[in-house]
Protein backbone atom coordinates (compact mmCIF):
# COMPACT_ATOMS: atom_id res chain seq x y z
CA UNK A 1 0.00 0.00 0.00
CA UNK A 2 1.48 3.34 -1.04
CA UNK A 3 1.27 6.26 1.30
CA UNK A 4 -1.90 8.36 0.76
CA UNK A 5 -1.70 11.67 -1.14
CA UNK A 6 -1.01 14.75 0.90
CA UNK A 7 1.63 13.08 3.08
CA UNK A 8 4.66 13.30 0.82
CA UNK A 9 6.90 13.97 3.80
CA UNK A 10 6.54 10.33 4.83
CA UNK A 11 7.66 8.74 1.58
CA UNK A 12 10.83 10.02 -0.03
CA UNK A 13 12.16 9.12 -3.50
CA UNK A 14 14.52 6.60 -1.90
CA UNK A 15 11.66 4.59 -0.38
CA UNK A 16 9.57 4.72 -3.56
CA UNK A 17 12.48 3.52 -5.74
CA UNK A 18 13.24 0.73 -3.27
CA UNK A 19 9.61 -0.41 -3.34
CA UNK A 20 9.47 -0.36 -7.16
CA UNK A 21 12.75 -2.27 -7.35
CA UNK A 22 11.42 -4.97 -5.04
CA UNK A 23 8.17 -5.22 -6.98
CA UNK A 24 10.08 -5.69 -10.24
CA UNK A 25 12.21 -8.41 -8.64
CA UNK A 26 9.09 -10.07 -7.28
CA UNK A 27 10.67 -10.45 -3.84
CA UNK A 28 8.10 -8.73 -1.66
CA UNK A 29 6.92 -12.11 -0.36
CA UNK A 30 10.31 -13.24 1.00
CA UNK A 31 9.37 -12.09 4.48
CA UNK A 32 7.11 -14.71 6.06
CA UNK A 33 3.60 -13.52 6.92
CA UNK A 34 3.05 -14.88 10.40
CA UNK A 35 -0.32 -15.92 11.76
CA UNK A 36 -1.76 -18.13 14.45
CA UNK A 37 -1.29 -21.24 12.34
CA UNK A 38 2.41 -20.87 11.49
CA UNK A 39 4.12 -18.59 14.02
CA UNK A 40 4.94 -21.43 16.41
CA UNK A 41 6.56 -23.59 13.74
CA UNK A 42 8.54 -20.68 12.26
CA UNK A 43 9.91 -19.70 15.67
CA UNK A 44 10.61 -23.29 16.62
CA UNK A 45 12.49 -24.16 13.44
CA UNK A 46 14.81 -21.13 13.20
CA UNK A 47 17.69 -20.01 15.39
CA UNK A 48 16.83 -16.33 14.91
CA UNK A 49 13.48 -14.85 13.85
CA UNK A 50 13.26 -11.10 13.28
CA UNK A 51 9.62 -9.93 13.36
CA UNK A 52 8.08 -6.70 12.12
CA UNK A 53 4.78 -5.94 13.89
CA UNK A 54 3.00 -3.43 11.65
CA UNK A 55 -0.31 -1.94 10.52
CA UNK A 56 -1.02 -1.16 6.87
CA UNK A 57 -2.50 2.25 7.70
CA UNK A 58 0.51 3.35 9.78
CA UNK A 59 2.80 5.68 7.83
CA UNK A 60 5.91 4.55 9.71
CA UNK A 61 5.03 0.92 8.92
CA UNK A 62 4.66 1.81 5.25
CA UNK A 63 8.08 3.46 5.20
CA UNK A 64 9.74 0.51 6.92
CA UNK A 65 8.15 -2.27 4.82
CA UNK A 66 10.42 -2.08 1.72
CA UNK A 67 13.50 -1.52 3.91
CA UNK A 68 12.68 -4.61 5.96
CA UNK A 69 12.10 -6.65 2.78
CA UNK A 70 15.43 -5.63 1.25
CA UNK A 71 17.26 -6.36 4.50
CA UNK A 72 15.66 -9.81 4.51
CA UNK A 73 16.88 -10.46 0.98
CA UNK A 74 20.45 -9.44 1.80
CA UNK A 75 20.56 -11.56 4.94
CA UNK A 76 19.17 -14.53 3.02
CA UNK A 77 21.94 -14.20 0.45
CA UNK A 78 24.61 -14.22 3.17
CA UNK A 79 23.01 -16.89 5.38
CA UNK A 80 21.15 -19.27 3.06
CA UNK A 81 21.22 -22.25 5.45
CA UNK A 82 17.66 -23.26 6.36
CA UNK A 83 16.84 -22.86 10.05
CA UNK A 84 19.45 -20.15 10.65
CA UNK A 85 17.58 -16.85 10.18
CA UNK A 86 14.03 -15.95 9.22
CA UNK A 87 12.36 -12.57 8.74
CA UNK A 88 8.68 -12.46 9.62
CA UNK A 89 5.91 -9.90 9.73
CA UNK A 90 2.65 -9.68 11.65
CA UNK A 91 -0.30 -7.60 10.44
CA UNK A 92 -1.50 -6.53 13.87
CA UNK A 93 -4.99 -5.60 12.61
CA UNK A 94 -5.73 -9.08 11.28
CA UNK A 95 -3.62 -10.94 13.89
CA UNK A 96 -4.72 -9.07 16.99
CA UNK A 97 -4.23 -12.11 19.25
CA UNK A 98 -0.55 -12.31 18.30
CA UNK A 99 -0.15 -8.56 18.76
CA UNK A 100 -1.68 -8.85 22.22
CA UNK A 101 0.49 -11.84 23.10
CA UNK A 102 3.62 -9.84 22.24
CA UNK A 103 2.34 -6.69 24.00
CA UNK A 104 2.48 -4.49 20.92
CA UNK A 105 1.56 -0.90 21.77
CA UNK A 106 3.09 0.97 18.83
CA UNK A 107 3.74 0.50 15.11
CA UNK A 108 6.11 -0.60 13.75
CA UNK A 109 7.71 -2.68 16.50
CA UNK A 110 10.67 -4.91 15.66
CA UNK A 111 11.23 -7.86 17.98
CA UNK A 112 13.76 -10.67 17.94
CA UNK A 113 13.19 -14.30 18.91
CA UNK A 114 16.34 -16.34 19.50
CA UNK A 115 16.24 -20.09 20.07
CA UNK A 116 12.52 -19.85 20.74
CA UNK A 117 13.00 -17.18 23.42
CA UNK A 118 11.63 -13.67 22.92
CA UNK A 119 14.39 -11.14 23.52
CA UNK A 120 13.11 -8.49 25.90
CA UNK A 121 15.08 -5.68 24.27
CA UNK A 122 13.46 -4.79 20.96
CA UNK A 123 15.30 -3.28 18.00
CA UNK A 124 15.51 0.52 18.32
CA UNK A 125 18.36 1.27 15.95
CA UNK A 126 18.45 3.02 12.60
CA UNK A 127 15.78 1.91 10.12
CA UNK A 128 18.02 1.42 7.12
CA UNK A 129 18.82 -1.72 5.15
CA UNK A 130 22.46 -1.70 6.21
CA UNK A 131 21.63 -1.16 9.88
CA UNK A 132 19.09 -3.99 9.95
CA UNK A 133 21.47 -6.36 8.15
CA UNK A 134 24.31 -5.54 10.54
CA UNK A 135 22.01 -6.03 13.53
CA UNK A 136 21.11 -9.55 12.39
CA UNK A 137 24.73 -10.40 11.58
CA UNK A 138 25.63 -9.40 15.13
CA UNK A 139 22.94 -11.73 16.46
CA UNK A 140 24.45 -14.84 14.87
CA UNK A 141 28.11 -14.22 15.56
CA UNK A 142 29.77 -16.58 18.04
CA UNK A 143 28.68 -15.53 21.52
CA UNK A 144 31.19 -17.74 23.39
CA UNK A 145 34.75 -16.50 23.87
CA UNK A 146 37.29 -19.33 23.86
CA UNK A 147 39.86 -19.36 26.67
CA UNK A 148 43.23 -20.97 25.98
CA UNK A 149 44.64 -20.36 29.46
CA UNK A 150 42.82 -20.39 32.81
CA UNK A 151 44.98 -17.45 33.89
CA UNK A 152 43.04 -15.29 31.43
CA UNK A 153 39.92 -15.77 33.52
CA UNK A 154 41.53 -13.51 36.13
CA UNK A 155 41.61 -10.73 33.52
CA UNK A 156 37.86 -10.66 32.85
CA UNK A 157 36.08 -7.33 33.11
CA UNK A 158 35.06 -7.09 36.77
CA UNK A 159 32.14 -4.82 35.95
CA UNK A 160 30.43 -7.51 33.85
CA UNK A 161 28.58 -10.72 34.63
CA UNK A 162 30.22 -13.87 33.29
CA UNK A 163 29.19 -17.48 32.65
CA UNK A 164 32.17 -19.81 32.30
CA UNK A 165 31.99 -23.36 30.94
CA UNK A 166 34.62 -26.08 31.31
CA UNK A 167 34.20 -28.84 28.72
CA UNK A 168 36.08 -31.86 27.43
CA UNK A 169 34.84 -31.61 23.84
CA UNK A 170 33.15 -28.98 21.64
CA UNK A 171 31.13 -31.75 19.99
CA UNK A 172 29.43 -32.80 23.22
CA UNK A 173 25.72 -32.25 23.84
CA UNK A 174 26.51 -30.16 26.93
CA UNK A 175 28.74 -27.78 24.95
CA UNK A 176 26.16 -27.40 22.17
CA UNK A 177 23.51 -26.53 24.75
CA UNK A 178 25.93 -24.08 26.41
CA UNK A 179 26.38 -22.22 23.12
CA UNK A 180 22.60 -22.08 22.70
CA UNK A 181 22.22 -20.52 26.16
CA UNK A 182 25.02 -18.08 25.34
CA UNK A 183 23.26 -17.03 22.16
CA UNK A 184 20.00 -16.48 24.03
CA UNK A 185 21.53 -14.37 26.82
CA UNK A 186 24.29 -12.63 24.91
CA UNK A 187 23.09 -9.14 25.92
CA UNK A 188 22.90 -10.00 29.60
CA UNK A 189 26.14 -11.92 30.27
CA UNK A 190 29.53 -12.58 28.73
CA UNK A 191 30.12 -16.29 28.03
CA UNK A 192 33.50 -18.02 28.05
CA UNK A 193 34.58 -21.61 27.54
CA UNK A 194 37.73 -23.58 28.24
CA UNK A 195 37.72 -26.82 26.25
CA UNK A 196 40.01 -29.86 26.32
CA UNK A 197 43.27 -30.18 28.27
CA UNK A 198 43.26 -26.52 29.32
CA UNK A 199 40.12 -27.12 31.43
CA UNK A 200 41.15 -30.48 32.88
CA UNK A 201 41.91 -29.13 36.36
CA UNK A 202 38.37 -27.75 36.58
CA UNK A 203 36.67 -30.96 35.39
CA UNK A 204 37.53 -33.50 38.07
CA UNK A 205 33.80 -34.30 38.30
CA UNK A 206 33.08 -33.81 34.60
CA UNK A 207 31.97 -30.83 32.51
CA UNK A 208 30.72 -27.90 34.57
CA UNK A 209 29.40 -24.36 34.25
CA UNK A 210 29.85 -21.51 36.76
CA UNK A 211 28.67 -17.94 37.19
CA UNK A 212 31.06 -15.13 38.13
CA UNK A 213 29.44 -12.03 39.59
CA UNK A 214 30.79 -8.49 39.11
CA UNK A 215 33.67 -7.45 41.36
CA UNK A 216 34.62 -11.08 42.11
CA UNK A 217 37.33 -13.45 40.89
CA UNK A 218 37.41 -16.75 42.78
CA UNK A 219 33.87 -16.83 44.19
CA UNK A 220 32.20 -18.60 41.27
CA UNK A 221 28.75 -20.15 41.71
CA UNK A 222 28.39 -23.56 40.06
CA UNK A 223 25.30 -24.84 38.25
CA UNK A 224 24.34 -28.08 40.00
CA UNK A 225 21.78 -29.41 37.53
CA UNK A 226 22.19 -31.41 34.35
CA UNK A 227 24.13 -29.66 31.59
CA UNK A 228 21.79 -31.22 29.03
CA UNK A 229 18.69 -29.68 30.67
CA UNK A 230 18.14 -26.58 28.51
CA UNK A 231 15.31 -25.08 30.57
CA UNK A 232 17.09 -25.69 33.87
CA UNK A 233 20.37 -24.15 32.72
CA UNK A 234 18.57 -21.25 31.02
CA UNK A 235 16.57 -20.41 34.16
CA UNK A 236 19.70 -20.57 36.31
CA UNK A 237 21.62 -18.34 33.90
CA UNK A 238 18.75 -15.84 33.66
CA UNK A 239 18.54 -15.54 37.43
CA UNK A 240 22.24 -14.71 37.58
CA UNK A 241 22.61 -12.65 34.42
CA UNK A 242 19.50 -10.45 34.66
CA UNK A 243 19.87 -8.35 37.83
CA UNK A 244 16.91 -7.34 39.97
CA UNK A 245 18.35 -3.83 40.23
CA UNK A 246 19.40 -2.07 37.04
CA UNK A 247 20.91 1.32 36.32
CA UNK A 248 18.79 3.69 34.26
CA UNK A 249 20.66 5.83 31.73
CA UNK A 250 19.61 8.07 28.88
CA UNK A 251 20.45 5.18 26.53
CA UNK A 252 18.09 2.62 28.09
CA UNK A 253 15.40 4.89 29.59
CA UNK A 254 13.04 4.47 26.63
CA UNK A 255 13.04 0.69 26.74
CA UNK A 256 12.72 0.63 30.54
CA UNK A 257 9.82 3.06 30.33
CA UNK A 258 8.11 0.96 27.69
CA UNK A 259 8.12 -2.10 29.95
CA UNK A 260 5.20 -0.32 31.60
CA UNK A 261 6.17 -1.08 35.20
CA UNK A 262 6.46 1.71 37.78
CA UNK A 263 9.97 2.60 38.89
CA UNK A 264 11.34 2.33 42.41
CA UNK A 265 14.38 4.45 41.77
CA UNK A 266 17.35 5.39 43.93
CA UNK A 267 19.02 8.66 42.93
CA UNK A 268 22.56 8.63 44.26
CA UNK A 269 25.86 10.46 44.01
CA UNK A 270 28.08 8.66 41.45
CA UNK A 271 30.78 8.16 44.09
CA UNK A 272 28.38 6.65 46.63
CA UNK A 273 28.82 2.95 45.84
CA UNK A 274 27.79 1.91 49.35
CA UNK A 275 24.18 3.12 49.08
CA UNK A 276 23.82 1.39 45.70
CA UNK A 277 25.00 -1.90 47.22
CA UNK A 278 22.72 -1.47 50.23
CA UNK A 279 19.75 -0.80 47.95
CA UNK A 280 20.57 -3.86 45.82
CA UNK A 281 20.83 -6.01 48.94
CA UNK A 282 17.52 -4.88 50.41
CA UNK A 283 15.72 -5.42 47.10
CA UNK A 284 17.17 -8.93 46.90
CA UNK A 285 16.27 -9.73 50.49
CA UNK A 286 12.87 -8.04 50.88
CA UNK A 287 11.36 -7.19 47.49
CA UNK A 288 12.11 -10.13 45.20
CA UNK A 289 8.40 -11.02 45.00
CA UNK A 290 7.68 -7.59 43.44
CA UNK A 291 9.95 -8.03 40.41
CA UNK A 292 7.00 -8.61 38.05
CA UNK A 293 5.21 -5.44 39.18
CA UNK A 294 8.02 -2.92 39.78
CA UNK A 295 11.31 -2.03 38.09
CA UNK A 296 14.08 -1.50 40.65
CA UNK A 297 16.51 1.11 39.35
CA UNK A 298 19.44 3.29 40.32
CA UNK A 299 20.23 6.64 38.72
CA UNK A 300 23.18 8.99 38.75
CA UNK A 301 21.77 11.96 40.64
CA UNK A 302 24.12 14.37 38.88
CA UNK A 303 22.93 13.32 35.43
CA UNK A 304 19.25 13.05 36.36
CA UNK A 305 18.89 16.48 37.96
CA UNK A 306 15.56 17.17 36.30
CA UNK A 307 13.57 14.46 38.15
CA UNK A 308 15.20 15.54 41.40
CA UNK A 309 14.12 19.11 40.72
CA UNK A 310 10.53 17.93 40.23
CA UNK A 311 10.73 16.26 43.61
CA UNK A 312 11.96 19.46 45.21
CA UNK A 313 15.39 17.94 45.75
CA UNK A 314 18.92 18.69 44.60
CA UNK A 315 22.31 17.02 44.54
CA UNK A 316 22.89 18.00 48.16
CA UNK A 317 19.89 15.84 49.19
CA UNK A 318 21.27 12.61 47.70
CA UNK A 319 20.54 9.77 48.16
CA UNK A 320 16.86 10.17 47.27
CA UNK A 321 14.42 7.27 46.87
CA UNK A 322 11.17 7.65 44.95
CA UNK A 323 8.50 5.84 43.00
CA UNK A 324 7.61 7.02 39.49
CA UNK A 325 4.20 5.60 38.57
CA UNK A 326 4.24 7.28 35.11
CA UNK A 327 1.53 9.58 36.42
CA UNK A 328 3.28 11.06 39.44
CA UNK A 329 6.45 10.77 41.49
CA UNK A 330 6.32 9.92 45.19
CA UNK A 331 9.13 10.38 47.71
CA UNK A 332 9.99 7.61 50.15
CA UNK A 333 8.64 9.08 53.42
CA UNK A 334 11.61 7.99 55.53
CA UNK A 335 15.30 8.75 55.84
CA UNK A 336 17.00 6.73 53.09
CA UNK A 337 20.35 6.42 54.83
CA UNK A 338 18.88 5.41 58.21
CA UNK A 339 15.77 3.46 57.28
CA UNK A 340 16.57 1.74 53.98
CA UNK A 341 16.96 -1.71 55.54
CA UNK A 342 14.17 -1.37 58.12
CA UNK A 343 11.97 -4.44 57.53
CA UNK A 344 8.63 -3.63 55.92
CA UNK A 345 9.14 0.02 55.05
CA UNK A 346 9.98 -0.44 51.36
CA UNK A 347 7.41 -3.19 50.86
CA UNK A 348 4.74 -0.98 52.45
CA UNK A 349 5.78 1.91 50.19
CA UNK A 350 5.20 -0.31 47.14
CA UNK A 351 1.96 -1.71 48.60
CA UNK A 352 0.69 1.85 49.06
CA UNK A 353 1.37 2.49 45.37
CA UNK A 354 -0.53 -0.61 44.26
CA UNK A 355 -3.49 0.15 46.53
CA UNK A 356 -3.74 3.75 45.30
CA UNK A 357 -2.98 5.10 48.75
CA UNK A 358 -0.02 7.20 47.59
CA UNK A 359 -2.16 8.89 44.95
CA UNK A 360 -5.09 9.47 47.33
CA UNK A 361 -2.96 10.89 50.10
CA UNK A 362 -1.07 13.25 47.84
CA UNK A 363 -4.34 14.64 46.53
CA UNK A 364 -6.48 14.56 49.65
CA UNK A 365 -4.20 14.19 52.66
CA UNK A 366 -3.66 11.13 54.88
CA UNK A 367 -6.25 8.35 54.80
CA UNK A 368 -8.51 8.37 57.90
CA UNK A 369 -7.24 4.89 58.77
CA UNK A 370 -3.58 5.93 58.68
CA UNK A 371 -2.07 5.48 62.16
CA UNK A 372 -0.36 8.66 63.27
CA UNK A 373 2.65 8.82 65.59
CA UNK A 374 1.94 9.81 69.18
CA UNK A 375 2.27 13.61 69.34
CA UNK A 376 4.78 15.08 71.80
CA UNK A 377 3.42 16.63 74.99
CA UNK A 378 2.05 20.19 74.60
CA UNK A 379 4.77 22.74 74.94
CA UNK A 380 7.51 20.25 74.16
CA UNK A 381 10.49 21.78 72.40
CA UNK A 382 10.43 18.85 69.99
CA UNK A 383 6.84 19.37 68.82
CA UNK A 384 7.62 21.93 66.15
CA UNK A 385 10.76 20.06 65.11
CA UNK A 386 8.81 16.86 64.43
CA UNK A 387 6.29 18.76 62.32
CA UNK A 388 9.09 20.36 60.30
CA UNK A 389 10.78 16.97 59.77
CA UNK A 390 7.55 15.46 58.44
CA UNK A 391 7.09 18.35 56.04
CA UNK A 392 10.60 17.89 54.65
CA UNK A 393 9.79 14.34 53.57
CA UNK A 394 6.43 15.01 51.88
CA UNK A 395 6.52 17.10 48.69
CA UNK A 396 2.90 18.27 48.77
CA UNK A 397 1.21 21.31 50.22
CA UNK A 398 0.89 21.29 54.01
CA UNK A 399 -1.77 23.44 55.67
CA UNK A 400 -0.49 24.82 58.94
CA UNK A 401 -3.43 27.08 59.78
CA UNK A 402 -6.29 24.56 60.18
CA UNK A 403 -7.90 25.89 57.02
CA UNK A 404 -10.08 23.44 55.00
CA UNK A 405 -7.90 20.92 53.17
CA UNK A 406 -7.46 21.53 49.47
CA UNK A 407 -6.65 18.81 46.93
CA UNK A 408 -2.90 18.68 46.33
CA UNK A 409 -0.82 17.23 43.50
CA UNK A 410 2.41 15.22 43.66
CA UNK A 411 5.08 16.00 41.07
CA UNK A 412 4.26 14.72 37.61
CA UNK A 413 6.27 11.84 36.21
CA UNK A 414 9.38 12.94 34.33
CA UNK A 415 10.40 9.50 33.02
CA UNK A 416 7.13 9.24 31.11
CA UNK A 417 8.58 11.85 28.78
CA UNK A 418 11.33 9.38 27.82
CA UNK A 419 8.79 6.94 26.34
CA UNK A 420 8.85 6.12 22.57
CA UNK A 421 8.61 9.16 20.30
CA UNK A 422 5.52 9.84 18.21
CA UNK A 423 7.89 11.06 15.49
CA UNK A 424 9.10 7.46 15.10
CA UNK A 425 6.09 5.29 16.00
CA UNK A 426 2.33 5.29 15.75
CA UNK A 427 1.34 4.84 19.37
CA UNK A 428 -1.53 2.37 19.52
CA UNK A 429 -2.59 3.11 23.07
CA UNK A 430 -1.25 5.08 25.98
CA UNK A 431 -0.49 2.39 28.53
CA UNK A 432 1.72 4.36 30.88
Amino acid sequence: MLYPPGNNHAWGPKHILLTISLLIKGTLTDVISLNGANIGSVIGSNEVVFINFYADWCRFSQILAPVFEEASNKVKEEFPTPGKIAFGKVDCDSESDIASQYHISKYPTLKLVRNGQLIKKEYRGQRSVDALVQFIKDQVRDSVQQIDSLDKLDELNEKKRHIIGYFADVNSDSYRLFTKIASTLREECEFHSAVGPVSESERSMGDRVVYRAPQTTHQDIAFIGSLTDFDGLLNWAQQNCVPLVREITFDNAEELTEEGLPFLILFHHPDDKDIVQRFSNVVQQQLKSEKSSVNFLTADGQKFKHPLHHLGKSESDLPVLAIDSFRHMYLFPHDVKKDLETPGLLSQFIADLHSGKLHREFHHGPDPTTPYPTPPPPGSDNAEGQQEQKIDHIPHDVNRDNAPKQPTSPPESTFRKLAPSRNRYTILRDEL
